[in-house]
């Protein structure tokens, strides 16, 4: 299993703290410190759309109109901050650390 995210993120440590308890391996990426790659980026952007741009994020705020209009592609791939985050790649794709996610890894 492998978890994509940002070692500050509290989401993302409160989901890999609860991963590993359960028993899971799991792979943590630091998007921050390890860029996607464009086939990574490519299977998110399929799988979740236009959602997986957390447009509650600083990052976004601190984006201009013209910037925010970009392809989440471009937008991503240039601010890794912007996913929104965890990604959880494990029997399928699951995105953030809802009631949902935890009840079908945990």
């Amino acid at each position: 299993m492998k978890l994509y995210g940002i070692k500050t993120c509290d989401t993302c440590r409160k989901a890999l703290k609860a991963l590993e308890n359960a028993g899971h391996a799991v792979e943590f990426i630091d998007v921050r410190a390890t860029p996607l790659a464009p086939a990574t980026l490519t299977t998110f952007l399929d799988a979740f759309g236009d959602v997986l741009v957390n447009t509650r994020s600083t990052t976004w705020r601190g984006l201009d109109d013209t910037e925010r209009q970009r392809p989440p592609m471009e937008l991503l791939f240039e601010h890794p901050t912007l996913m929104k985050r965890p990604v959880i790649a494990a029997d399928q794709l699951h995105l953030g650390w809802s009631k949902a996610t935890q009840g079908a890894l945990l």
